[in-house]
């Protein structure tokens, strides 16, 4: 009871929640099944009522699906999407009451108490819900009940209405599964000769304490309303947007850049109130016109200080067409990441934001992708011993001292004269005639065999620093297997 209006509660079931969606992108006629990898086996995950009038169901192994069903096409499931889908329908659910929970991977619980006169009762609201997903490709069951748990009962066992104030009566007659209770649960009540809820409500309530333990009574009482079960509704999630509407129409940057401002004086507490920073920025200018546009702004470091962000926006507004003036503005940050406090210091802490500054607005003109930087690499080999990776996706190595001194120049290997397992004291490179001075080595490495790589199909390779007299300083590598000589890299 909420000020004297019984509870109501609505549970929508969706059976083939994931191939409805698949089949609402890409529709199929006749049998279609969705396929995931379970166990080193492929196995049905979900499949339209074309495949189970088949004999096809859920959890057989794709092989056998196909002995039995030929003519069967399929793809790949991808759970994630599903609950994404789901997420949105939950969203929908809410044009019916302001209280819409999940249930489980595939189902919504509604709290409509005191707003099904809104649509005409209860049977013209359900038939509502039920028209409005047809339409959309959804195959769903509801129930009805006083409870979260006699509507869940009928919207998987019974699909109806149960009338206020008569829950047993209502889901009586289905089994015990449709109590929620484990699968353990209901084979041994069925086991004992209670294979409906009426007969485990006319059972003695202590054997089954004794036997089964409290969660079976307590599934059966929260049924039937004897015992309370909350609904809580999914929050929304956060959205970091804000709008401007200005009086007067403008046109000049410098109060574009005063708009801007103040829409970031509204969006980074926000932020900051939720531990994340921007990474993507997208400023939406609203004309005269009804025409728009937009200017992206995109940061190598997740921020949400304003001061910081105000003046990366000055390089994309200078292409800015004004029109007839500017009315609307909106900032929205598209792409956000967790930015939790932290403890810094005045000096690190400012050091490291004017570095994430600069490759922010460099790469305004030329991409964050083009910034790059060499990190290690768990390799041995010289051309492995290090990735390049964008700089506004990776942090710098804080220690990377290589064990043996490594060229500052690296390039593919290069032939010079030579056949002896010693340096040559005379051989020419890139033209140029080089007599060794001092030569330090060999330092031994062998191919990593688990790799595929050809330029290192001939063997180990025995490796020299050489100082020449003429000031070069080379490095030098010997192959046993084929005699020869290479230069690979050259020192500072």
């Amino acid at each position: 009871m909420f000020d004297g209006i019984e509870r109501r509660v609505v549970s929508l079931w969706f059976p083939r929640l994931a191939s409805d969606r698949a089949l609402r992108l890409n529709p199929i006629d006749g049998p279609f099944a969705l396929t995931l990898k379970e166990n080193n086996a492929n196995r049905i995950y979900c499949l339209n009522a074309a495949a189970e009038a088949q004999g096809l169901h859920k959890g057989m192994t794709y092989s056998d699906a196909r002995a039995f069903c030929p003519d069967l096409r399929s793809h790949v499931a991808h759970p994630p999407e599903d609950q994404r889908f789901l997420q949105g329908l939950r969203r929908w659910a809410t044009r019916y009451c302001p209280w819409v929970g999940l249930e489980g991977e595939d189902g919504l619980v509604l709290d409509i108490t005191g707003s099904t006169h809104l649509f005409g009762g209860e049977d013209a609201m359900l038939a509502q819900m039920r028209n409005r997903l047809a339409r959309a490709g959804m195959t769903v069951r509801i129930g009805l009940g006083d409870t979260r748990g006699a509507a869940w009962a009928l919207a998987r066992h019974g699909e109806g209405i149960a009338p206020a104030g008569a829950m047993l009566d209502a889901i009586g007659p289905l089994p015990v599964a449709a109590l929620r209770l484990g699968a353990k649960t209901s084979v041994a009540l069925q086991r004992l000769g209670i294979r409906k809820i009426s007969e485990l409500a006319a059972t003695p309530r202590a054997p089954l304490t004794r036997r089964f333990g409290p969660a079976a009574l307590m599934r059966l009482d929260q049924a039937l309303g004897d015992q309370p079960e909350e609904i809580s509704p999914q929050a929304e999630p956060p959205h970091y947007g804000v709008r401007l509407t200005l009086p007067e129409p403008i046109g000049l940057i410098g109060d574009v850049m005063a708009g801007i401002q103040r829409l970031l004086g509204q969006l980074c507490p926000k932020l900051q109130a939720q531990e994340v920073g921007a990474r993507r920025l997208c400023v939406t200018l609203g004309r005269v016109d009804r025409d728009s546009q937009q200017v992206e702004l995109r940061l190598a470091r997740p921020l949400h200080d304003p001061h910081r962000i105000l003046p990366l926006f000055e390089r994309g507004l200078k292409d800015l067409d004004a029109g007839f003036g500017i009315e609307r503005l909106r900032l929205e940050a598209t792409v956000v990441e967790p930015l939790p406090a932290r403890q810094i210091n005045h000096v690190s802490a400012g050091r490291k934001d004017k570095l994430d500054d600069l490759i922010s607005r460099l790469g305004t003109r030329v991409g964050l992708e083009n910034i790059q930087r060499f990190l290690p690499a768990d390799s041995h080999i010289p051309e492995r011993s290090f990735i390049i990776s964008p700089a506004a996706y990776s942090e710098p190595a804080r220690h990377w001292c290589p064990a043996r001194p490594r060229p500052v120049v690296l390039f593919a290997p290069e032939p010079i004269a030579g056949r002896t397992p010693h340096p040559p004291q005379r051989f020419r490179w890139r033209r140029m005639a080089l007599t060794t001075g001092r030569a330090i080595g060999p330092e031994r490495i062998c191919p990593e065999w688990w790799l595929e790589d050809e330029a290192w199909r001939s063997g180990l390779r025995d490796y020299w620093r050489v100082e020449t007299q003429e000031g070069r300083r080379l490095w030098l590598f010997f192959t046993p297997q084929a005699p020869g000589w290479f230069v690979q890299g050259e020192f500072a």
